[in-house]
């Protein structure tokens, strides 16, 4: 059985599609990373298919019970650890895992030794009795996955988890995914660091303006690639309104901004291309210090597909 069935699944805000009739299925036991630029439609997709948005139109099952006519029994499958922290931080770690847990229909010894459970999961256990209110962003984001967590739903919904925490957090909560994902638990993940997508994903769906432009393992995606390069400048300092004059030179390039100081180039051949685009940047007045030609990857992919880096 597919964990999640997308069908024909629209959103619109007045007059904004959010979600432009998307189809997309997901299977049991595997990582999904959904991919996309800000404002691509995946919280709103994610706020779908866990049951707290309604649908302009199609539907999502959840392990076959539709989110629409089944809401309460499909969401009882779901855990959904949301971008904005969720917990009460004048509760402890153990107190808010006891509350939320009574509100998901645990009781009695079952409840604690879930609470246990989870905590030893996220690596909180020494801090399970300590004021979470005064707890790191990333252990407050662990937090939020324990309490996820606690009726032990068959799929998990992580929209962006590891936003704003220190590298010692981020590496457990991905170290965590792995191990539910071998526990067999259906993941659908949603972050803007490519690298999490590359380390954890099964398959990647990548969305851009409210439907679903590509789906696949990382092999099939940079397949699309072909035989364009990944030209990465490092330079003293860059604008959008450089990168504009510089393309006028490089038809058929995409460049983007990764910030002030780096320049991804999307190119065929990618070495006869540099000349023309070090005289472009020459004309422009944007310093080169260093240059890289990579191999295609899946940020390639995300390139040629949008037209914007992950973060944008």
């Amino acid at each position: 059985m597919e964990a999640i069935q997308i069908q024909n699944l629209t959103k619109s805000f007045k007059a904004i599609q959010a979600v432009r009739g998307i189809d997309l299925s997901i299977r049991q036991g595997e990582i999904f990373s959904l991919l996309g630029p800000n404002g691509a439609g995946k919280s709103t997709t994610i706020s779908m298919v866990s049951g707290l948005l309604t649908p302009d139109s199609g539907d999502a099952l959840i392990f076959g019970r539709s989110i629409r006519k089944e809401t309460i029994q499909a969401q009882m499958q779901v855990g959904v650890v949301p971008q904005e922290i969720a917990i009460y931080a004048d509760l402890s770690a153990r107190q808010n895992l006891m509350f939320w847990g009574r509100m998901a229909g645990l009781s009695g010894k079952l409840l604690s030794r879930r609470v246990d459970e989870v905590l030893e999961l996220v690596e909180l256990t020494d801090r399970q009795r300590g004021d979470s209110g005064k707890f790191s962003g990333g252990m407050k984001r662990r937090l939020n996955i324990a309490i996820a967590l606690l009726h032990q739903p068959a799929l998990i919904i992580l929209d962006e988890p590891t936003v704003g925490i220190d590298p010692q957090s981020r590496r457990k909560i991905l170290d965590s995914v792995k191990v539910l994902r071998d526990q067999g638990t259906t993941i659908l993940y949603t972050t803007h660091y490519m690298e999490e997508a590359q380390e954890l994903s099964d398959r990647i769906a990548i969305m851009d303006e409210g439907r679903i432009i590509a789906c696949g393992t990382q092999a099939e995606l940079v397949q699309r690639v072909g035989e364009q390069d990944h030209i990465v400048l490092k330079v003293a300092e860059a604008k959008e309104s450089d990168l504009a004059q510089m393309a006028k030179s490089l038809n058929g390039s995409i460049l983007t901004l990764k910030d002030e100081q780096t320049i991804e180039v999307l190119a065929h051949k990618g070495r006869e291309v540099l000349p023309v685009l070090f005289t472009a940047c020459n004309q422009t007045g944007v310093k080169v210090t260093a240059v890289e030609i990579q191999e295609a990857n899946l940020e390639m992919v995300f390139l040629q597909l949008t037209g914007k880096a992950l973060r944008d």
